[in-house]
């Protein structure tokens, strides 16, 4: 297959090449679009034959849900057997942007959308090439991560072609994504609204809206035995081609530890990575020591982490060791994709006082 790959500025989104990836959508093909989250792979929502082309695009499992993308709130009403009031108290607060929803799905939504579940998970997102495209493709744009699964969500245009070059009808190719991260994920359909993925709307933001939130104690478990609610609780994502391990502990011991792995590393004839704080990676000797952002800095982490582990595969890297971020909220997003990338494989040292 000829993959067009179309070249888009998000600040003025060229109506004919926008017209011609809604058009392919509309006709059953698939093509990968800008978000604020990550690059998105879209079919027709409404369309089973399209659900099914997008598994078979990224090799993705098919009992794992994709996410209905829409550009207006009024677009819920056809694919939801009802709307609740929480979720309409969430969209003002957070539509369009990068929180979705999972409501109970109408007979429009077909099961192959849906992984075979009962519910169907909903977004409005914010980029504007985004928006122009969902409306051109017809309102509803069924769409998991751009990229081949199991591998790290594509922040950048670059790394849609990488994977999807030759497997979809259309790229179109815009800005790097500005938070860098999936969207979060809040569950509706039971008795109060529950988080199944952690993202940049965090617990405290959704508890100003609905003070009732929780979130899934499920969601830094390693378990596959369980059918998935949302995309990305499954399965190991975001993984690099090098073995990845995440170390937490107190500054000193982390560095220490890190080191002596990497001397061991070295002399087994291992090609070594380390993604490191900004104030601890010049206290690293591997082979490429990437830089992650300020230590405190989530939101930078969070936008260039699934461009590090690209990174670590552009050169090839046999072993991974990357600190683990600390705190709450965009930081906790972070660290469970981290542990998703790792296949939870985490070192806990001890925590100390430097």
């Amino acid at each position: 297959m000829d993959t067009v790959i179309a070249k888009i500025d998000p600040s003025k989104p060229d109506p004919e090449m926008i017209g011609r990836a809604g058009e392919i959508i509309r006709s059953g093909g698939l093509v990968a679009f800008p978000t604020e989250t990550v690059y998105g792979l879209g079919g027709d929502a409404l369309s089973e034959n399209s659900s099914r082309a997008i598994y078979a695009a990224k090799g993705r499992p098919s009992d794992n849900p994709l996410i209905v993308h829409i550009a207006d709130l009024e677009s819920l009403g056809r694919i939801v057997v009802s709307v609740p009031d929480a979720a309409y108290a969430l969209a003002e607060k957070f539509w369009p942007g990068p929180l979705t929803m999972i409501m109970n799905k109408s007979d429009e939504v077909p099961y192959a959308t849906t992984g075979g579940l009962d519910t169907v998970a909903v977004r409005f997102p914010s980029d504007p090439v985004a928006q122009a495209f969902i409306r051109a493709a017809g309102g509803y744009v069924a769409a998991p991560s751009a990229n081949l699964s199991g591998k790290p969500s594509p922040t950048s245009g670059k790394y849609v072609v990488e994977d999807m070059d030759g497997r979809i009808d259309m790229i179109l190719y815009g800005d790097d994504s500005v938070i860098g991260l999936e969207s979060t994920i809040v569950d509706l359909t039971g008795d109060s609204p529950v988080i199944l993925r952690p993202g940049y709307i965090t617990l405290e933001m959704l508890k100003t809206v609905l003070p009732d939130v929780s979130v899934d104690t499920a969601l830094l478990a390693d378990d596959d035995r369980t059918p998935p609610k949302a995309p990305g609780m499954k399965y190991r994502h975001y993984a690099p081609k090098g073995d990845l391990v995440i170390v937490e502990g107190g500054r000193d011991a982390v560095i220490s530890y890190i080191s002596e792995k990497l001397s061991a590393d070295r002399s087994a004839g291992k090609r070594c990575g380390v993604i490191a704080s900004t104030q601890t990676a010049p206290s690293y000797h591997a082979d490429v020591v990437l830089d992650m952002g300020d230590a405190s800095d989530h939101d930078e982490i969070a936008r260039r982490l699934f461009g590090l582990l690209r990174q670590m595969d552009e050169n090839n890297v046999d072993s991974i060791y990357s600190e683990a971020v600390s705190g709450e909220g965009v930081a906790a997003a972070i660290m469970n994709r981290l542990l998703k990338a790792a296949g939870h494989n985490r070192i806990v040292l001890g925590i100390d006082d430097k």
